[in-house]
Formats: C-alpha cells, structure tokens, sequence
C-alpha cells in the first residue's frame, strides 16, 4: 500500500507487451533508425497538431536538462520555481548540462510561477549589462511539483512574458498527462499554441518501463539536439526499446486513461480525508498529488499499518506527500482513508 511516489509503479501491460514485440523483431537498425523510432515523428506531429521534432531518452532529468541546454547559453538565466524539480532535484545537471547556465529560482503560489511577477523580475534582470548574468529561458513545471495544475490561460500569459523578452519557454512534463487530464485541455492548447518552445514529454511515472521524449514545436530550434543527445549519453544503441513504449503509450489513448485513474484515486482519497480531524491540505488536489498536515499520531498509526508515504515536512505535525498512480487499488485508497480516521479518532 505504496503511497511514497508513481515513480514506485510496475509498467503498464500494454507497454510490456510493446516491448516484447519489439523484441521479437531481428537486425533493426540501431541508434533510432529502426521503423518504431521512425515512426514516432508522425504519432507526436498528430498529437500536437503541428509539426514537431522528438527524441526518446530514457530519464525526466535527461529529458529536461538536454531541451534546456539545446536553447540555453551558459550565460543564460533560467527563471524556475523554488519547488521545481531542475532546481531542487537534478543534482547541478542544468548547470552542467547547459554549461554554466544560472537557475534563478522564483516563489509562487500553490508551486506555480505567475506572469506578472515573472516580467516584473525579468524587467529588472539587467538584459544587456555584461555584469549580469542573462534572461534566456523560462521553465515550468506540469503538473507542478505541489500537484497544482497550470491552466492554459496562465501558461499563454508565461508565454507571453518570454516572447516580450526573447526568452525560451520550457516546459517539464514528467506528469503532463495528469494535467492534460485534469485541465480537459489539447495536447496542443498547453503547449506551442500557448508559447512553448520544448517539452520534456513525460511517461515513465504514467506507466512507462523508463522513456520520455523532449518535443521542439519549432524543428529547426532542434537542429544540435542530436549531438548533445549523444554526447550526454542518451543515444540508445536499441533506440527501439525507448521508442516502442512511447508508441504504446500514446496507442488507443493508454497515457489519458493511465492519468485519468490516478488522478480519479488522488481525488478520492483527498475526499476521504477531508472531514477527518486534524488534516489540513497545502495546496489544491488537481492531479495526483495531495500534500496534506496531520497529527503525528495519525501519522505513526499509518506507517504501523502498513502504509507508505513520505514525511514531506517532519514535524511534530508532519506534512504527508502521497502520491497515485496508474495502478493504484481503490481499496487501498480506502483502507488508507479508514486508518487515518481511526488514529484520528483516538
């Protein structure tokens, strides 16, 4: 009764499936240039609406670090929320990546950056002056890292922000199809027509064996991404296992359905808790995230019976992460309900 991460999941059978139908397939070309691979451009320019150059790698961090350093200079700037996971949990890979880039890391409400402050900020950056180091790239994270979700209005007016200051927008998309899910938006709606430049199109915590994509809405802005992809080690020799798994994923809308029930089973779970004495939710539950305070005794009787979650801030109160998934069990969700209300209680 795992509620620590969707990072904890096994892979979703149809993916599975994938992949040993990949396997089955002799002598395919290596380093992407088998048929699945090949095939992926048309799958993602249908997806999106328009055309788009995309490259599997195997890891979100990889994923977002190598979309950044394509477009970002090492004098660059990169405007980010504290929360984000650049900033707090890829361990210097922007800034190496990227060869020196700076993470300027911004508050914000409910874990999301807001376009007002952002140009306000920006505004006073020193765009110009040698001294300073330069604005060249906004990234957001979707959903964000407090299981908030950016409608597309807000990420239109982010957009805005970076087209007024010639910026890159980035968007870090370990868990888009949550949010895709719960805002009922298009793929292309929370993206390029809303000013995006790259996406680090996440999949392996929606079901995935381990695969992303990193997705430029501008082909020719991709045009070094090929080299830097090899150079930071992410050019798989049997490309086609990467690719494999994002055609099943996209395939018959697994990645929407997959997203859909954990979203479905964060919201029934936070209704659960809801009433019961002594919680207190951080942020809004809108995808599949909820970050919510409890009595440490709540808290302890959980863990003794046999549930797992991160003490996300451990204080005498702590503050609880707990996290759905795909293949979350319902009577899990309500087991976890019914444990809390009966600590409570005592």
């Amino acid at each position: 009764m795992n509620f620590c991460s969707d990072n904890t999941t096994s892979t979703s059978p149809e993916i599975m499936a994938a992949l040993a139908a990949a396997n089955e397939a002799p002598n395919l070309m290596p380093y992407g240039n088998d048929p699945v691979t090949e095939g992926l451009t048309a799958r993602f320019n249908d997806l999106f609406e328009r055309e788009v150059a995309v490259f599997p790698v195997a890891t979100g961090t990889g994923a977002n670090v190598l979309g950044l350093a394509t477009l970002v200079p090492p004098y660059g700037a990169i405007y980010c929320h504290e929360m984000s996971h650049i900033a707090t949990d890829e361990c210097g890979a922007p800034e190496l990546f990227t060869g020196g880039a700076k993470l300027v890391d911004l508050p914000g409400d409910d874990g999301k950056l807001y376009a007002a402050e952002l140009d306000a900020v920006i505004s006073r950056a020193g765009a110009g002056v040698v001294h300073h180091v330069q604005p060249a790239a906004i990234s957001i994270t979707q959903q964000s890292e407090a299981g908030t979700v950016y409608t597309p209005d807000e990420i239109g007016a982010i957009g805005d922000v970076a087209r007024k200051h010639d910026l890159v927008f980035h968007m870090d998309g370990a868990r888009f199809a949550n949010a895709l899910v719960a805002s009922n938006a298009s793929p292309a709606e929370m993206t390029w027509k809303a000013g995006l430049d790259v996406l680090a199109f996440g999949a392996t915590k929606n079901g995935a064996l381990a695969a992303e994509a990193v997705v430029f809405f501008d082909p020719a802005k991709a045009s070094e991404f090929g080299f830097r992809r090899k150079r930071g080690g992410h050019l798989f020799s049997k490309m086609r296992f990467l690719s494999a798994q994002l055609d099943a994923y996209l395939t018959g809308e697994l990645w929407l359905r997959n997203a859909r029930h954990a979203n479905d089973m964060a919201a029934r779970l936070a209704e659960g808790l809801r009433d019961t004495a002594g919680v207190a939710f951080l942020y809004p539950v809108q995808g599949n995230e909820i970050f919510v305070k409890v009595p440490g005794a709540v808290a302890d009787g959980l863990e003794a019976d046999g549930f797992l979650f991160y003490r996300w801030i451990d204080e005498t109160d702590p503050t609880l992460r707990l996290v759905t998934t795909w293949s979350t069990d319902p009577a899990h969700v309500d087991a976890f309900v019914a444990s809390a209300v009966r600590h409570a209680g005592k």
